[in-house]
């Protein structure tokens, strides 16, 4: 068959214009899949506020539960809104330099004002997301850095000083740090690397627990005569799930954290997170055994918990073998941490400040020793804390100070002793009605 030049040509188009339409095809069917899983991590980062509730109220009194599901229940709702109003702005201020401090002027317009101008092609993010589902997965995070300090305080902070803490701790402390690595600012360019917020979220909520359990004080009882007191918790089966909830919520909170639905990295970074895990759990128990001669299911639990936060850091650029390192080491620390405060009488009610601050610089530091990344460094990592830690506590315990001397932060003794439920809400959380 002869082709004329004009029929070649024709072919030649026609062909083209097929090649960019399955180009374009592919282009979409990647961001959606990309999006989906970015979704799906949302969601399962979102029911991690509800493994936090049940944690707290099942180590927390009988007669606390509906205050500690009711401040467990607000925070994610202040904490979305406030990241919101300004927080996301903040975090992602657009550097054109390494910086401090920056904010977002006009995409927080563009939020606010025009919303249809928001980025939802394939250009945005690599087509890994859509730029509503950046701020929704980022949100997510924020509220949970707030979550961290209620378990610390529960059972004696005045709600309302709670809840402005919140206000300002998640809308502007926890952004502005999470900027300066996350949002392109100095650390970042200084080569600092937290994957996915063991010290950019977990210590950062350690650091406002820490400073809230100093300022607030320990129960009344919790220590006499130089020992510490037992007070049992509400629920130990409520516990269990809610740690449980917390170790799913964290396939999202890691997985996520890959910003795509690449195969390859999510998969990996799925197992590191499940090792340490694991790994953190049996730390957990045989240092519980060691150090309490019985078998404590609340280091086991709190274990699972601190090697899941130990590995955050590095879950992407750490080996398998050394993530099982790393979660058992968190496992042992999470219980030393534990007897640490005590000692110091620090009183925290579910052994946040031990799981999430502890085990949050000691993953950060972890890259610096096992990362297979030659361009992570010990002392990066080891400056990146300390300039988090300092920042993160001084903002803390100043919010905390300032409420306290204003409008207080402590419920009243009568209140703390007869249980905060029957005074603040008027229900209590267990409640047996036998028919007449």
């Amino acid at each position: 068959m002869n082709w004329s030049f004009n029929e070649l040509a024709q072919v030649s188009s026609e062909a083209l214009a097929q090649g960019a339409d399955l180009s374009a095809d592919i282009t979409q069917n990647l961001l959606t899949t990309n999006n989906v899983w970015m979704m799906l991590s949302t969601a399962l980062v979102f029911i991690m506020h509800l493994g936090f509730a049940g944690v707290e109220a099942g180590f927390g009194q009988a007669k606390n539960t509906v205050n500690i599901l009711f401040k467990n229940t607000v925070t994610p709702i202040i904490g979305i809104v406030s990241y919101a109003v300004c927080g996301f702005f903040l975090m992602y201020p657009g550097f054109d330099v390494p910086g401090w401090f920056g904010f977002d002027g006009a995409g927080w317009s563009m939020f606010w004002f025009a919303p249809e101008n928001a980025d939802v092609s394939a250009g945005y993010a690599d087509a890994g997301y859509t730029y509503w589902t950046d701020f929704l997965f980022q949100a997510m995070f924020a509220a949970t850095a707030a979550t961290i300090v209620s378990g610390a305080i529960a059972e004696r902070v005045k709600l309302w000083a709670y809840l402005l803490f919140t206000v300002i701790y998640v809308g502007i402390v926890y952004p502005i740090i999470g900027s300066w690595k996350w949002g392109g600012g100095v650390l970042d360019d200084w080569g600092f690397y937290d994957f996915a917020g063991s010290t950019l979220v977990h210590s950062v909520g350690g650091w406002g627990a820490l400073a809230g359990v100093i300022l607030v004080g320990p129960r009344i009882g919790k220590y006499v005569n130089g020992k510490t007191v037992d007070k049992p918790g509400a629920s130990v089966p409520l516990a269990v799930i809610g740690v449980f909830l917390l170790w799913l919520g964290w396939f999202g909170f890691n997985g996520g954290s890959v910003l795509s639905a690449d195969p390859a990295l999510v998969s990996f970074v799925l197992v590191t997170t499940s090792l340490a895990a694991c790994a953190g759990g049996l730390g957990g128990f045989l240092a519980g055994y060691f150090v309490f001669k019985r078998l404590d299911l609340g280091m086991v639990l709190n274990g699972i918990l601190a090697g899941l936060v130990g590995i955050t850091a590095g879950a992407d650029v750490i080996n398998p073998g050394p993530a099982i390192i790393v979660g058992f080491i968190a496992g042992i620390l999470v219980v030393l941490s534990a007897v640490l405060l005590d000692s110091l009488k620090l009183d925290d009610v579910v052994g946040a400040v031990s799981v999430h601050l502890t085990c949050g610089i000691w993953g950060t530091l972890a890259v610096g020793i096992f990362s297979t990344n030659p361009d992570h460094s010990f002392i990066t990592q080891l400056t990146g804390v300390v300039i988090c830690g300092i920042t993160a506590f001084v903002c803390a315990f100043v919010i905390f100070y300032l409420l306290k001397v204003t409008v207080g932060i402590r419920v009243s003794e009568e209140h703390e002793k007869t249980g905060l439920d029957s005074h603040e809400h008027g229900i209590r959380g267990y409640t047996i009605v036998y028919d007449e």
